[in-house]
């Protein structure tokens, strides 16, 4: 080889590390960019609140009535309890919804379970509706206590049914883990929020990152009530095998497959209906 080639070699090796370098240094800042914003934007990421003033008008098609529980001076707790008759009165589902706006948005689905003689209490988590303070999973945890403990001064346990809507599943299993209920229905559950976030987010450490866990996979071994899972096999939000890893380690757990079911639409589907029916039907 002579001397101009062995030079033009040389150079063209060079120029080719040299974009190899360029491109890993590009991609080690994009990874840190996206991973700082993964870190600080998660909130906004996990929770979509609509803060309601205090002096609102709530207005639903069905009977209820609005409690506001005043915890201190800066913290309120905000519910609505979907009433039926005293005398037909089955018991009361507590429900904690999903991670967008408050009840408002949620309240349609408040017939599934007055049809069937339960009263359907809606709480708002920390920044959502009336709700005040700080939005924390310690303070999410605390206010679904002193939500059940309202529950008890009206009903017995034999007559308290909790449920959860996806983000809301996280809250009510770690409830049912330390309080005695009739049963427990997770709609569209995750495993963990750790387990959510590496399937979307699977190139970060997101364990030691995020700022919310939820471990529902460890609260849902220490419930000792009948445990439901329902959820759509094209979820495009929580995976459906988030459910399915939940079944396997908890064989007891029942979970109520709704083909083709996406993540917000289950109430659409006769089956979710059925089942639902039939569930609130047990003794």
């Amino acid at each position: 080889m002579t001397g101009d080639k062995r030079h033009e070699s040389h150079t063209r090796k060079k120029n080719t590390s040299q974009k190899v370098y360029t491109v890993l240094k590009v991609a080690v800042i994009l990874y840190i960019v996206c991973g700082v914003i993964l870190y600080f934007l998660q909130e906004r990421i996990l929770f979509h609140p609509k803060k309601l003033p205090a002096d609102h008008i709530f207005s639903f098609q069905q009977p209820f009535k609005e409690i506001n529980l005043p915890v201190s001076s800066e913290k309120n707790i905000s519910i609505i309890q979907f009433t039926v008759p005293d005398s037909m009165s089955k018991g009361v589902v507590l429900y904690f919804h999903g991670n967008r706006r408050n009840v408002e948005r949620y309240a349609s689905y408040a017939v599934n379970f007055t049809r069937n003689n339960y009263e359907l209490w809606m709480i708002d988590y920390p920044g959502f509706g009336k709700t005040t303070g700080e939005r924390t999973e310690k303070a999410m945890y605390a206010d679904a206590a002193i939500f059940y403990k309202l529950a008890r001064s009206k009903y017995s346990k034999e007559k308290i049914i909790i449920y959860g809507k996806s983000l809301g599943t996280g809250v009510a299993t770690q409830l049912a883990s330390v309080s005695d209920c009739k049963r427990v229905i997770l709609e569209t559950p995750f495993y963990s929020i750790d387990a959510l976030l590496k399937h979307f987010a699977f190139v970060y450490p997101v364990t030691w990152m995020s700022k919310f866990h939820f471990p529902s996979n460890q609260y849902i071994k220490k419930i000792e009530s009948p445990v439901t899972l329902i959820h759509g096999t094209r979820d495009e939000v929580i995976p459906y095998n988030q459910a399915v890893r939940l079944v396997k380690e908890n064989p007891g757990v029942l979970l109520v497959t709704i083909e083709g079911g996406r993540h917000n639409n289950l109430n659409d589907f006769p089956v979710y209906q059925q089942q639902l029916n039939k569930i609130l039907q047990l003794p």
